[in-house]
């Protein structure tokens, strides 16, 4: 394994409304190595977008700003660069694959237009040369007859080639590092396993790192080695594949796993966690998933529990149950989940 390509440390972002500031990430801390696979996990709304569009300067502004904290990037802060010197880092050093490939292609103009421009304004290529280089690229992600679709229009194209223009498009000047947010959520499960295929190829034969978030623990299981589990804006377990999928200690990530259809037990109900991801900023003391917790006691609904080392392999996860009498004020032990 490389060295750290990116390192995230205590990342706030907030937005603001009338109702005041409203956190929607919340001291965030992880990394990425270099060639790394991470997985980013969680339900819906509980900050994994907003954490990537951080990481790309893209939050929304106003009502959203990042509040605290650092997104290193081969050594320098993001968070301190400006706009235009964030275009730069963008699609050249920095690349994003987003949910809904027909929404991220502009329907006005061919594929071959959009896949030059970037190419030209990156790379500093003219059209002759960048053009060269689009129909290389979209070659080696898969696509056919890659000279004819340079002149096609987005509607087009199926939705499996239009996010494989996308990818693409974000591989064409060689990024150190690709953030893909839920990028086969829109697609049947066959093409599903296509671009799963092609992420790792490219990941395996150009060394680029991928952020891959997903609410998908099978996409996780078939292509990452490392995997965050998020949760109302907090991070509240992180560790290798292997590690939290034998053996996860945190009541979220039981619950999530646990979800995960099981094709041996046809008859029985799907399980589902209780309740819903509260609205952001609405929990102001205690653990977050407490509400929704079958192990809570007391402490959970008071003290917010820190990130503790599970092992020494970067296994940690964010519960009380982890902890002794002492640090939990709780007159039981708890040292490893139930």
């Amino acid at each position: 394994m490389g060295d750290k390509i990116i390192e995230v440390k205590g990342l706030r972002t907030s937005f603001f409304t009338d109702e005041g500031e409203i956190p929607a990430v919340d001291d965030v801390d992880f990394h990425i190595n270099e060639g790394e696979i991470l997985g980013v996990v969680g339900e819906s709304g509980c900050g994994k977008s907003v954490t990537s569009l951080s990481i790309m300067g893209l939050v929304p502004t106003p009502p959203g700003k990042i509040v605290g904290g650092e997104i290193v990037f081969n050594g320098e802060n993001l968070v301190h660069f400006s706009e235009k010197r964030m275009r730069q880092i963008r699609g050249n050093d920095i690349a994003m694959i987003f949910q809904e490939p027909m929404t991220s292609l502009n329907p006005l103009f061919t594929i071959g237009d959009q896949m030059v421009e970037g190419i030209k304004i990156h790379m500093k290529w003219d059209k002759k040369k960048a053009r060269a280089r689009a129909i290389e690229i979209m070659k080696r992600v898969g696509l056919p007859r890659a000279e004819e679709l340079m002149n096609d229009y987005p509607h087009q194209l199926s939705g499996g080639m239009r996010q494989r223009v996308m990818i693409a498009m974000a591989m064409a000047c060689n990024p150190k590092l690709l953030i893909a947010d839920e990028p086969t959520t829109a697609l049947d499960v066959t093409i599903q396993s296509q671009i799963l295929k092609l992420m790792k190829k490219l990941n395996d034969e150009m060394n680029t790192a991928i952020m891959l978030i997903t609410h998908d623990l099978g996409v996780v299981a078939q292509i990452c080695e490392r995997v965050v589990v998020m949760y109302a804006g907090k991070i509240v377990e992180e560790g290798k594949v292997s590690s939290i999928f034998k053996n996860p200690k945190h009541p979220y990530t039981k619950g999530l796993l646990k979800s995960v259809p099981d094709i041996r037990n046809k008859n029985e109900r799907l399980y589902s966690i209780p309740g819903n991801v509260p609205k952001p900023g609405s929990i102001k003391q205690g653990c977050r998933f407490a509400e929704r917790c079958e192990y809570a006691f007391d402490s959970c609904f008071i003290n917010n529990p820190e990130l503790y080392n599970v092992d020494d392999n970067g296994h940690r996860v964010r519960c009380f149950l982890q902890v002794g009498e002492e640090e939990s004020n709780h007159d039981t032990t708890f040292t490893t989940s139930p």
